[in-house]
């Protein structure tokens, strides 16, 4: 969102999309003038505009100049234009790097000398012919990084059009089908888990949290009374980094009802394994840290097998619950918020949150686990 100009005596400041900073001014043609570059800080508008000033108090201002500054302002480079784009955005670290990579390894490579301004629609189709086919969720989000980073040029009147302009080209498709975990089949996988480790699988499928929440849940996110799970943070690992922080949109600080059925197992793991400091984790590594991926994958794997489910990833245990929060007859709305979606396109995998139907759905859940047994 574009900030509203700063006004000051003459000439004025507005911060763009990008974070960086543009002048403008009326010059003594009355016409209306732009700086030829953006710039990082608000002081260095403010001085650039303080020099145009003093050229037309001196009588120096003239056409020539500004010619001068237009050829300047169109010789930016896609690179440099592209580095101060990502350094200006405000991203999770996980966002960030992943957008680092997708700069170094296929955007600059193709585009960094090039003029911000010359770069066409046929230069973008052609580069992205090139993007290896056996990859399409990296050449998609490839291209549709490029295509931000334009659209945020085309905001800050660098470019007069967006050169992005492949229909589809940003959308990915899954690679792969998603076959929920049965109930029967999640019985197994559950009984073949280590003890401590059983109530992290029933939670991820039955409550449909992500892995990097789950790993951070603490003794005082868990109240057993009113059967409510509170997710307030998340785990991410960037390279060797672990970084706790916010879930991974706005909607995933959310709180999810317990089914009635894993009450009491959450209770007993409470008292058989998680510290009695309200900070305790309720699923930490052996050294007391974050658990890790692999720490998990070594047991989940054997227990997949056990199951006869040798393509289940531990994600695809968040896919079941939603699917059977979706099989209770939970609307788009709540399925969202159960599941912490920003989008209706990411719960609509799921067919069908307001918060004062979570616990019905919880309810139904657990009348669907007695009924397997039965």
């Amino acid at each position: 969102m574009v900030r509203p100009r700063t006004r000051r005596s003459w000439g004025s400041v507005r911060r763009l999309p990008s974070q960086r900073y543009q002048a403008t001014y009326t010059g003594p043609d009355l016409a209306r003038y732009t700086a030829p570059d953006t710039f990082a800080s608000k002081v260095e508008a403010e001085a650039w505009l303080m020099r145009i000033r003093d050229a037309i108090a001196a009588g120096t201002w003239g056409r020539a100049e500004l010619a001068a500054q237009e050829r300047e302002r169109t010789a930016t480079t896609f690179g440099e234009y592209a580095n101060a784009w990502l350094a200006g955005r405000d991203l999770k670290p996980r966002t960030r790097a992943h957008y680092r990579r997708l700069l170094d390894t296929r955007l600059l490579p193709a585009f960094a000398d090039e003029r911000l301004a010359d770069v066409t629609p046929a230069q973008v189709r052609m580069w992205h012919a090139a993007l290896d086919p056996g990859t399409p969720t990296i050449r998609a989000h490839a291209y549709a990084l490029l295509r931000t980073i334009y659209t945020t040029a085309v905001t800050d009147d660098l470019v007069p059009t967006n050169p992005c302009r492949i229909a589809g080209a940003g959308a990915t498709k899954r690679a792969r089908t998603i076959r929920p975990a049965s109930l029967a089949e999640l019985e197994v996988l559950t009984a073949a888990m280590p003890d401590q480790l059983r109530p992290m699988v029933l939670v991820g499928a039955w409550c449909a949290l992500r892995f990097g929440e789950l790993v951070e849940l603490r003794r005082s996110d868990v109240d057993l009374d009113e059967a409510v799970i509170r997710v307030r943070r998340g785990v991410v690992r960037v390279g060797s980094e672990v970084i706790v922080g916010t879930p991974k949109s706005a909607a995933g600080v959310r709180d999810v009802a317990v089914p009635p059925h894993l009450v009491p197992v959450l209770r007993r793991h409470l008292e058989l394994y998680v510290g009695r400091s309200r900070d305790a984790l309720l699923f930490p590594a052996s050294d007391g840290r974050n658990m890790g991926p692999n720490s998990l994958y070594w047991h989940f794997y054997q227990a997949r097998e056990a199951a006869g489910r040798p393509d289940l990833r531990f994600h695809d245990l968040r896919h079941t619950g939603a699917v059977l929060a979706a099989s209770t007859g939970a609307t788009l709305a709540e399925l969202m918020a159960r599941l912490g979606h920003s989008t209706p396109a990411a719960a609509m995998k799921y067919q069908h949150a307001a918060a004062d139907r979570d616990r019905v759905i919880a309810d139904a859940l657990s009348r669907l686990a007695n009924g397997s047994r039965d």
